[in-house]
């Protein structure tokens, strides 16, 4: 499309040229410089159509249009692990699932920016680790993974969350579940930083189950970065 323009833009140019050069060896030099003016109000429409396509576009941003390359915009960072309270809220129990909303409040004095998948790993008492896998839809909390993750954009004092959750019962022939995770290290997307939390769930009178599904794979699992308004509370 650019190279179409410059070489039309080429082409008026000439004939303007031609034009102005026709008009002042026929009919003087008044004429010729009206040629040359229109010539000019040519390349300047010219020039009008360049700038319009060169123009940001934008982009659909966690539900807000944003021109991109504003500097506003490219001047949040990442919420660093430092800046954020992470607790577990809104914990219960339903459909064969136990878990909670991980809840990451910016607790610092400048906005930051959440996207994507934090790295959760669960802590049993004996110190056995096993890292939450990502889920695609969760009973608890009635989530379902959509693409691309939104981008949350966190004032001092907003929150962000994610679901943890887990199968709450034995599947296949396991009599039992696993010991349960007590705690939770936690971290939030595209930090090394981590924070520990306790696992306990209130609101279903235990710890983040760890059972296993019934080929043997851990069913413990967490959601990308969303809002509680996307969450059922």
């Amino acid at each position: 499309m650019r190279i179409q323009v410059a070489r039309d833009q080429e082409a008026r140019w000439a004939r303007c040229h031609r034009l102005t050069n026709a008009v002042t060896r026929g009919r003087g030099a008044t004429r010729g410089a009206l040629a040359a003016v229109a010539c000019g109000l040519v390349v300047t429409a010219c020039a009008s159509q360049s700038s319009a396509e060169a123009a940001p576009s934008a982009e659909r941003t966690g539900g807000t249009a944003k021109a991109l390359g504003l500097p506003a915009a490219a001047s949040i960072d990442a919420c660093a692990t430092s800046q954020l309270k992470v607790s577990i809220s809104s914990t219960g129990a339903i459909a064969g699932q136990a878990g909670g909303y991980l809840r990451f409040a910016n607790a610092g004095r400048t906005p930051c920016r959440m996207t994507g998948w934090p790295v959760v790993t669960g802590l049993t008492a004996a110190g056995t680790a096993t890292p939450l896998r990502h889920a695609q839809s969760t009973m608890f909390g009635a989530w379902h993974y959509t693409a691309p993750p939104p981008v949350l954009t966190l004032r001092p004092g907003d929150s962000a969350y994610a679901v943890v959750a887990a199968d709450d019962q034995p599947a296949g022939n396991n009599a039992h579940c696993p010991a349960p995770f007590v705690r939770l290290r936690v971290s939030p997307p595209g930090n090394s930083g981590n924070v520990i939390i306790a696992a306990w769930l209130p609101g279903a009178r235990s710890y983040l189950p760890a059972c296993m599904s019934v080929n043997g794979s851990p069913t413990a699992e967490t959601s990308t970065i969303t809002t509680l308004a996307h969450l059922a509370h």
